[in-house]
């Protein structure tokens, strides 16, 4: 039995989500209130985070930790190269979302717009949506050179940088705030992201109080 605490919108946890999909891994998703944390929850994962991964007798966190313990324990398909340069290259690009894009972007998008109303922490602070607003467009254009050299993002195949990316993106997606006419070849890159079946899960979400636009599910967006 593997039991995923998780949270719909939460990058991270979608990332662990698509790389359970793509390992072909049955999963039972709980919904955690991570911001009401229980006292179980807080036994399971201390910090207080999702995701967090109960797989056999182990519980897991951190989500580069727990996708790559899953790399390591079921290999196939394989998300991480066996090249060293590779498997850096795919490091720094997952480091990238997970850090940068997630300060610059996610945190000021996302978590303003839905997070605050979910946890009932007030209004968005418009000085943070217009800051996450501006980022965006340098962070599509960097996925956009990095596409323009390679077929994807870490190099010529499909590895985990390419859902880690699409983790934070799709959850931007899920309030319009991705403007895909900025790049074709990103778009172009996300839909083939998105049709994958490991996606549809994702395109089935529903946070109450807010619906997602009409492309959201659309694989010809």
């Amino acid at each position: 039995m593997i039991r995923l605490y998780h949270f719909p919108l939460s990058p991270f946890c979608r990332k662990v989500r698509l790389t359970l999909a793509e390992k072909r891994l049955e999963v039972e998703l709980v919904e955690e209130r991570y911001w009401e944390p229980s006292p179980d929850f807080l036994r399971r994962n201390p910090a207080g985070k999702v995701p967090v991964l109960k797989i056999d007798n182990r519980v897991l966190s951190e989500s580069q930790a727990i996708c790559e313990y899953l790399e390591e324990s079921h290999p196939q398909p394989q998300l991480m190269p066996r090249d060293p340069d590779l498997r850096y290259e795919v490091r720094r690009l997952c480091a990238w979302f997970d850090d940068k894009f997630h300060d610059e972007v996610t945190s000021k998008l996302l978590y303003e717009r839905v997070n605050k109303k979910v946890m009932g922490q007030g209004y968005p602070d418009s000085k943070n949506v217009k800051f996450g607003a501006s980022r965006i467009k340098y962070h599509i254009d960097y996925l956009g050179w990095l596409l323009d050299q390679r077929r994807w993002l870490a190099g010529d195949v499909m590895t985990l940088a390419d859902f880690t990316a699409a983790a934070h993106l799709s959850c931007l997606d899920y309030i319009s705030d991705v403007d895909w006419n900025r790049s074709a070849t990103v778009k172009d890159w996300y839909a083939k992201i998105k049709s994958r079946p490991s996606f549809r899960t994702l395109l089935a979400d529903q946070v109450p109080g807010f619906p997602p636009p009409q492309h959201y599910a659309d694989l010809d967006f």
